[in-house]
């Protein structure tokens, strides 16, 4: 039978250990966190789907106001609008670009053009191409961060579709997918060249 000083022992004993495995796991969950805390840009380079010419890059930068989402697309249809949207997967294995998944939704909110202020985390609306099918797009999303706690899109996956995001229930109606890539750190522009 144990003595009340051999269960204070073991109490003690297992409080102590507790206390030391709660502070090594906070440590490790903070040395890992504090590696992102760096990452202030992403990017995405774009490739074509199968039998598409869409290309070029999506860069993610850190911003007081939000993201600062900058897209230079080539390859699309001349005089044409197409949606861009952030999807659940990095994974650009599959050729149709599916292997991205949905939109990138953590919020459980309805579809939506960046007017809207409940939306997907990943709706970004839309490219506007030239009569050369290129296309440069700038906006802040504010629901969004780059690799904070705020819907990180960091290793995320961008779609570009062959239609126009029209703000449809459930995914705007914009089509097939022509373009794909994946959100990953992107090197310091000093160090870029």
């Amino acid at each position: 039978m144990q003595s009340a000083f051999g269960r204070y022992f073991v109490f003690l004993a297992f409080v102590c250990t507790g206390i030391s495995c709660n502070l090594a796991h906070h440590g490790g969950h903070h040395k890992h966190g504090s590696q992102w805390k760096g990452v202030a840009q992403v990017v995405a380079v774009m490739q074509p789907t199968a039998g598409n010419k869409a290309a070029g890059n999506v860069v993610f930068t850190q911003t007081k106001d939000g993201v600062k989402v900058e897209a230079n697309i080539t390859g699309l249809n001349p005089d044409s609008e197409h949606a861009i949207h952030v999807h659940q997967y990095g994974d650009v294995r599959l050729d149709n670009g599916k292997g991205t998944g949905g939109h990138y939704n953590p919020d459980g909110h309805d579809h939506g053009l960046p007017a809207k202020d409940k939306r997907h985390a990943g709706d970004l609306g839309n490219l506007k191409a030239d009569a050369k099918g290129a296309a440069s797009y700038t906006i802040i999303a504010k629901n969004i961060s780059v690799a904070g706690l705020l819907n990180p899109v960091v290793g995320r996956g961008v779609i570009i579709h062959a239609k126009v995001d029209d703000g449809g229930q459930p995914t705007g109606n914009a089509g097939a997918r022509i373009s794909q890539g994946v959100i990953g750190a992107a090197k310091p522009a000093a160090a870029a060249k």
